[in-house]
């Protein structure tokens, strides 16, 4: 397991007390709560991908905003990366990535693909180019020229993909990287992306059309067929509704869930093989959006959430968790608590900072009625704690709880020193 070092510690403070984001590493330091969810998908589904299922499976994940979506999606692709699978994961919003929009889906999500990094902390290989570059170079330093051409033979062109093209465009960009052809390894790459690109210049490569709206969910599904055909254990595709206008035109909403349904009866058809595909939503996407569309209602409808007994549910909800919502602040709070002191250096009294924990915690249970509480938690806490460092250790009264989760502040005289912080 890694270690908590103190860099690793300073990037998770850093992350949730500025944003109360998730860190982008070391998340399993500050992960609670979620567990039984991650050990359901670890084991039904990603372990069952490693040993060479090729089938594929759509989940919806359903949570408040600020209530660990994100959070819970960097979970699983840390447990992904640990297996060796692809990951993308994509932010959705109405005007930067719609999910109706096909062709702003497929540039996101080859855009954000990136393959496990070397080792906690690293930057992951990302983008289709860049994962394209390093298989070539792999197979180089394994294979002799002559082994390269028959392996392209033998494996790349028998993979079963949608797209024929697609299929043509990733071999001919192995062969440019291989051949030191930088021109045609960048027209490649930006075809790959959907960048625009003169067709002309492609004819050479045998190549004829390019990915627009038309056939970017086949460029997609090329993309995962082809990917696991070269021998990656799995992709996980996530997406996460970040910023979604509720207020859905009718036609939107007939765009949106039709491209919803598609995906899941590839994924129950197994025509995207080794594929995780998971898409988090607010509560009110269950209740305003999908009922407009009554084939997508029929698929996602399930009579349980996932769960032990029902590891085969389409719902994960994480509004249900295995903890109470003071519990569960409780056990976030404690786990912060420790990182804090690795990632400042600094020991606090454990008498002290527990009794001043249980009177936030319990403050923000009861009186914080926004659906992002556990973020709003978070963030005090973490801002809390560089105060007990820097001005001295002291007791929290619930009132002071109540002001710092309303204010900002601990109490009124306290402001202008806690802002400074």
């Amino acid at each position: 397991m890694t270690s908590l070092t103190p860099r690793l510690a300073q990037h998770i403070i850093s992350r949730v007390g500025e944003a109360g984001q998730p860190p982008e590493y070391g998340l399993s330091f500050i992960n609670v709560g979620n567990q039984h969810y991650l050990d359901i998908l670890a084991t039904e589904y990603l372990d069952r991908l490693l040993d060479g299922n090729r089938g594929s499976a759509f989940k919806l994940v359903q949570g408040y905003y600020g209530g660990g979506k994100t959070h819970f999606l960097h979970c699983l692709r840390d447990l992904a990366w640990m297996r060796g699978f692809l990951c993308s994961l994509v932010q959705l919003s109405p005007q930067e990535c719609p999910y109706e929009d096909p062709l702003k889906v497929y540039r996101a999500v080859v855009s954000q693909l990136a393959g496990p990094p070397a080792q906690t902390g690293d930057s992951p290989t990302r983008g289709i180019g860049d994962l394209l570059r390093d298989f070539a170079d792999g197979l180089a330093q394994r294979q002799t020229p002559e082994e390269r051409a028959a392996w392209l033979k033998r494996i790349s062109r028998k993979v079963q993909v949608d797209s024929v093209t697609f299929r043509r465009a990733v071999i001919a960009f192995l062969q440019c990287c291989w051949s030191g052809d930088s021109t045609g390894e960048a027209l490649l790459e930006s075809w790959l992306r959907a960048d625009p690109v003169p067709r002309q210049e492609l004819k050479p490569y045998g190549i004829y059309e390019v990915i627009d709206h038309n056939n970017a969910f086949a460029s997609l599904r090329s993309l995962c067929q082809t990917m696991t055909g070269f021998g990656y254990p799995g992709l996980l595709l996530m997406f996460d509704e970040v910023d979604r206008n509720l207020s859905l035109s009718t036609r939107r909403i007939a765009a949106l869930g039709d491209n919803l349904r598609q995906v899941i009866d590839l994924c129950g058809s197994a025509q995207l093989p080794g594929v995780l595909f998971l898409y988090a939503v607010p509560p009110e996407f269950l209740r305003l959006v999908v009922p407009e569309y009554p084939a997508l209602d029929q698929r996602l409808r399930s009579p349980l959430p996932l769960s032990r007994i029902s590891p085969q549910s389409t719902l994960i909800d994480l509004e249900k968790l295995e903890l109470q919502p003071e519990e569960l602040l409780l056990a976030i709070g404690q786990k912060l608590l420790k990182v804090f002191q690795v990632a400042e250096q600094w020991t606090a009294t454990e008498a002290i900072q527990q009794g001043n924990l249980q009177a936030l915690a319990r403050a923000c249970a009861q009186y914080s009625f926004e659906v992002g509480h556990r973020r709003t938690f978070v963030k005090s806490w973490v801002a809390f704690l560089h105060q007990q460092k820097q001005n001295g250790e002291s007791w929290m009264s619930e009132e002071m709880a109540e002001n710092m989760l309303t204010h900002g502040v601990t109490s009124p005289d306290q402001a202008h020193d806690f802002l400074d912080v």
